[in-house]
Parts: structure tokens; sequence; C-alpha cells
């Protein structure tokens, strides 16, 4: 099983062999890496750890805790939390860097460990690259007796990041109250159960729980993908509620579904906010490669500037930045709102979304056909290490040297009729194919063209 480093964290698989999977050996390493990054930069010497709700969490965090403190370093641990939590809580804490631990949205057999400079963001490239360079070497320095790093447990920040939502002061909280929307969440047995539900109640919602139960022993895959959701969309359907909300475990990513079982759209969680928001603060926005062009029609209808930038959420908060952006994210469901934080954020996404849909006016199904209408295809192929990529690519951008290319993150290929986004994955050894149409038949063929393309190019 695989043991990916790369410069946003380190992930792999629970059990194995040290170097090959995420063993005990290999937390310690890769935590003590960080923890020296902190320390040679100078940054305060406090760190914010959370977690969410896998099996191996609570193992991982004792030795990241553990390991922390024996290199001198100040914890606030926050246990059972959620990412956007902890990237709220390290500045507040005015602490030197957070990790989460948490493997999003991969199965429960894989764990993570996620990077967090002190302003709450994911560290950069240059970061990145030099906590992997002091993992690599182990050159790491432990404390002394006397010098080995307290110890703080803080439970508070999942009520004060709603708290902080709350207080935004573009929401429409008496809107949302007047609707009463009755709201089904699959919280996927991590900690979804314990911060979407809060948040909707305090927005005066009622709220029905599936899969609220915290043990990592996921009732489907954890990826929020249509696939995965079909004991939502009976959820949904049976209670006749106004709609259904799933989040993936570490809670930065959301879809949401109609009132009749059918998904809103994970591309158009970003969408639909988008518009919200720029109705009230026109501005520009930025998304992935790998995103719907609904954003840029959206932007463009508020008079705004759309940006694509390179996918991962560092790059994407970083074009952000360089082009002061009202509001991002990812197509993938993440939401990004600068008046919050630069993290993707599935509570605040809720949030903006529910006083969109309560000021419409509309069910969730006719809101989304007011929204520009793409089809999008998203598969994945099995990334075979002997297998020269960039060589692919090369032949791929020389095949298709008549349209519009970008090869910023893999290639992108922009046809007539739509386009295709090819890319390694940062997280696992896949290639991921995504293409999108005004169909999804065309989008689909578009897919199934370029994977050919890719099989005889290998063969």
């Amino acid at each position: 099983m695989p043991f990916i480093k790369s410069i946003s964290g380190f992930r792999g698989t629970i059990g194995g062999t040290p170097g090959d999977n995420l063993t005990p050996q290999d937390i310690v390493a890769c935590t003590a890496a960080f923890g020296q990054w902190i320390l040679e930069t100078g940054g305060n010497p406090k760190i914010i750890v959370g977690r969410d709700g896998r099996i191996s969490g609570e193992l991982v965090g004792n030795l990241v805790v553990s390991t922390l403190r024996f290199m001198g370093l100040e914890v606030v641990d926050l246990g059972l939390s959620t990412t956007p939590t902890v990237e709220i809580a390290v500045p507040l804490e005015q602490a030197g860097g957070g990790i989460i631990i948490t493997a999003s949205h991969n199965p429960r057999e894989w764990n993570a460990l996620k990077l967090l400079n002190s302003t709450g963001e994911f560290i950069s490239a240059a970061d990145g690259a030099r906590v992997l360079e002091l993992a690599d070497n182990g050159q790491v320095h432990y404390a002394k007796v006397d010098k080995l790093g307290a110890y703080r447990r803080d439970d508070s920040y999942i009520g004060k990041h709603i708290e902080q939502i709350l207080a935004l002061p573009f929401l429409n909280k008496p809107a949302i109250a007047d609707k009463k929307f009755r709201v089904v969440v699959d919280a996927v047995n991590s900690t979804g159960a314990i911060s979407v539900p809060p948040l909707l109640e305090k927005l005066g919602c009622e709220v029905i729980l599936i899969n609220g139960e915290i043990n990592g022993k996921f009732a489907h895959n954890p990826e929020p993908l249509k696939e995965h959701l079909g004991e939502l969309a009976h959820a949904v359907k049976q209670n006749k509620a106004h709609l259904g909300i799933a989040v993936d475990p570490d809670v930065d990513r959301l879809v949401f579904m109609c009132e009749d079982g059918e998904l809103f759209g994970e591309e158009y969680t970003l969408v639909a906010v988008a518009d919200y928001m720029l109705a009230r603060r026109p501005g520009n926005t930025v998304s992935n490669l790998s995103s719907t062009r609904a954003l840029r029609d959206v932007t463009q209808k508020h008079g705004g500037q759309y940006f694509a930038a390179a996918v991962g959420e560092v790059n994407v908060v970083a074009r952000m930045k360089e082009v002061n952006a009202v509001i991002g994210g990812e197509g993938n469901g993440g939401v990004i709102l600068p008046d919050l934080h630069y993290g993707r954020d599935a509570l605040v996404g809720i949030a903006l979304f529910l006083s969109y849909l309560a000021e419409s006016g509309k069910r969730i199904s006719i809101l989304r056909k007011t929204l520009p209408d793409y089809q999008m295809s998203k598969t994945k192929i099995e990334r075979d290490p002997a297998i020269d990529l960039e060589k692919i690519f090369s032949a791929l951008r020389e095949k298709y040297r008549n349209e519009q290319l970008n090869s910023e993150d893999g290639l992108k290929i922009d046809f007539e009729s739509g386009w295709v986004h090819l890319r390694p994955s940062n997280t696992e050894p896949i290639i991921r194919v995504y293409a999108e149409s005004s169909s999804i038949v065309v989008a689909e063929n578009l897919t199934k063209k370029i994977i050919q393309d890719i099989h005889e190019l290998r063969s």
C-alpha cells in the first residue's frame, strides 16, 4: 500500500512496512521534520493539532502530540475537529503552525498529516520542500527533559468557528430561520456530526442526522459523490426534507442534494455560493483548472473577472490573493471565503448557500436550473510509475497543437465543444481525467478519446 510525501503533507495507509506505508516510525519522522521547520524559521513554538474521526486518528494524534512535545513545542490539541476549524484556530492562538490529522476523502485505511503555517494556511511549495528535506535526512533536534513542550486540550474551537460564521454581515439569518428548512446531513461517521448540525440548528433549521456515530467506519466511500450517496437520497425523500447535505470526513468539501434526491452537483456548490456573494460584493473569483466554466459565467454576469489556478488549495489561495478575489475554491465542493479565512470550509459554504436558497424562494431543484448548465465527466486511471508521464503529455501537446493548451498543471486542452484536463493526483497514485461540455455525452466522449490516446502512447 502507498505512502505519499508531498509539499502539502504526508499521506498513506496504516500498517505495513516503514517507508512504504504510514507507520508509527513515519509519523514520528514526518512530525519531527515539521517541528524542526517551525523551530528553524523562528515561528512561535506552539502548534495546533486536530483530527477527523478516522479509526487510526487517536493513535496517530498521540504520536504527533508526543513528538512535538519532545521537540520542546507547545501543543494545543483540539481533538476531534475539522480542517477549517484548525485553520481558524492557528491565528487565533497565534501559533507557529498546525497539523490536521486527516486523509480527507480517502477510505478508512488511509490517514495523513496536513501542514499549516502561522496564518492557518497550507504551507508553501518552498516551505514544503524544506520539510520534505528534513524528513528525508532526519536532521532534527529534540529538547532536553526540562524543556519538553506543554500540552493543553481545547474543545471550544468548533463553537468559535460557528460563531465567526454567524457574525458574517452578508448572511441572511432571518430569511433562513423563516424558511424552517428540514435538512438531512450525512456526516459519514466523522466530525461533520459535531460541526454541521450545531451550525444548522443555530440558523433555525431542523436537522436529521445520518451516519452520525464518529467511529471512522465510514458507512460508504467517504468521497461525497453521487454513487456514494444513495442513503442520503433515500433519507431526503423519506423525510420530505427541503435539502440534503454531505461532507467529507474533515468537513472541507460540501455537496447539496435536492428535495427529489438528485444532487445539486458538487461543481455547483461554489458556483451557487459565488452567485450569492457577488451580488453583494462584486469582484473577482478563482477556481482550479479542473473546475466548471459556470463560475466564469456567473462572475462575468456580476461584472467581475474569473481566474484559473493549478489544482490544490495552496495554488487557488495564492491566485486569490494575487487578484484580490472575493470568493474562490475548487469544483470538488470546496468554498474559500477570504472574509473568514483562506481555506476550503464546508461550514461557511452551508451558511452562504442557505442564505441564497432562502432569498430565492425556490425549491433547491428549481434554483439549480437558474445557473449556467454544464455537464462534467470525472474519471481516473491507474498511474504506472514506470511510465514517463511527461513524455505522454508532450506527445499530446504535439497531437493537439492547434487547440488551446494549458500546461500549468498537467495538461488542459480546450476544444470548441468543451475541455479536458488530465493531471497526476497529488494524493493518490492515479491520473485524473476531467472533461466538461454542454452535453454529458460530449464530455464523456472527450474523456474516452484522451484515455485512448494515453493507452496508445503507453503501448
